[in-house]
C-alpha cells in the first residue's frame, strides 16, 4: 500500500514552488490546493506559474488535488446559482488539468424543500453534465463530490457512492465529516468498509466538533483518533491512499498523522 500525506492549502501563486520543496523536506506526499473563496491560480498565454508549480509536484512526487469554491450548490432553486456553481467546478478542472491534479473535491449542494430522492436526481443531473464536459473537453482529471458533515447537506455515504455509479464520478471521503454525521457511532473501519471495492482512495481528516445537526467546526486533530485512523489505514493493502489534513494548522497536523502512521 501506498499511502501519502499532506496538508490543504498551498499557499499563493509566489509561494507555491517553496511550499512544496517544505512539504518535500517534511516528507509529505500530497497536498490539496484551496480554491475556497475563488480560482486564484489562473490560465494566461503561457501558462508560465502554472508550469513552474506542475514541475514542482513532479520533482517531489506530490499529487495535488483541488478543492472547488466553497460556494456551490447544484440543488439550487435558482438555476443561475447552478451554472454559477458548475462553472466554479469546471472552472477548478481547466486549471487542474493544467497542474496535473488528479482530483477536484467540491461539496454537491443542499437538500432545500425537496425530497432526498428528487435532491439526488438533480445533482445526478448535474454532475453526469460536468462528466460530458471532461469527456469533449478529454480531461483527464475526476470530479470528487465529497461526504459532508452537516445533516441537512447532502452528503451522506451512500450518496456519494450512488453518484459514483450513476455518474462515473469519482468520491472524497472525509472521515471527520462521517463521524460528525453520525454523532460519532460510525467507525473508521466501517467507512473503509464501505469503500474497500476502490484501489483508490481520496480521503480528508482532522479533528471535529459536532452537535445534533453534525458539524460545527474543524479542530485540531486528537492524538487518540489519529492513532485509530492511522492504524485502520495500516491494515490496508494494495490501495494507494491519500489522507489530506483539514485542521486549522494542517501542516502540523500533517506532520503528526505522518509520524504515527509510521510508528505503527
Amino acid at each position: 500500500m501506498a499511502i501519502r500525506i499532506g496538508p490543504s492549502g498551498l499557499g499563493g501563486v509566489d509561494e507555491a514552488v517553496k511550499n512544496l520543496e517544505r512539504f518535500h523536506e517534511l516528507g509529505f506526499k500530497a497536498c490539496e490546493i484551496e480554491f475556497t473563496y475563488g480560482v486564484y491560480i489562473k490560465k494566461d498565454k503561457d501558462n508560465k506559474e502554472i508550469e513552474e508549480i506542475r514541475k514542482a509536484a513532479e520533482k517531489y512526487d506530490i499529487k495535488l488535488s483541488i478543492h472547488a469554491p466553497y460556494w456551490i450548490n447544484l440543488n439550487s432553486d435558482d438555476k443561475k446559482k447552478v451554472e454559477q456553481s458548475k462553472k466554479r467546478i469546471l472552472d477548478s478542472c481547466e486549471v487542474g488539468e493544467l497542474l496535473g491534479v488528479k482530483y477536484v473535491v467540491f461539496h454537491p449542494g443542499y437538500y432545500g424543500k425537496q425530497k432526498g430522492e428528487e435532491t439526488y436526481d438533480n445533482i445526478k443531473k448535474e454532475i453526469s453534465d460536468m462528466q460530458n464536459v471532461l469527456k469533449k473537453s478529454k480531461w483527464k482529471i475526476r470530479l470528487a463530490p465529497e461526504t459532508t458533515g452537516k445533516v441537512n447537506v447532502f452528503g451522506k455515504e451512500e450518496e456519494i457512492l450512488a453518484l459514483v455509479k450513476d455518474t462515473g464520478c469519482f468520491f472524497t471521503l472525509d472521515f471527520s465529516h462521517l463521524y460528525a454525521r453520525t454523532q460519532g457511532k460510525m467507525t473508521y473501519k466501517e467507512m473503509l468498509n464501505k469503500v474497500k471495492e476502490f484501489k483508490t482512495l481520496h480521503c480528508h481528516f482532522s479533528g471535529i466538533e459536532f452537535g445534533e445537526k453534525g458539524e460545527k467546526n474543524h479542530k485540531m486533530a486528537d492524538e487518540k483518533e489519529i492513532r485509530k485512523l492511522m492504524t485502520e489505514l495500516k491494515k490496508i493493502k494494495g490501495k494507494e491512499i491519500s489522507v489530506i489534513s483539514e485542521s486549522p494548522d494542517p501542516v502540523f497536523d500533517s506532520k503528526r498523522y505522518l509520524e504515527i502512521f509510521k510508528g505503527i
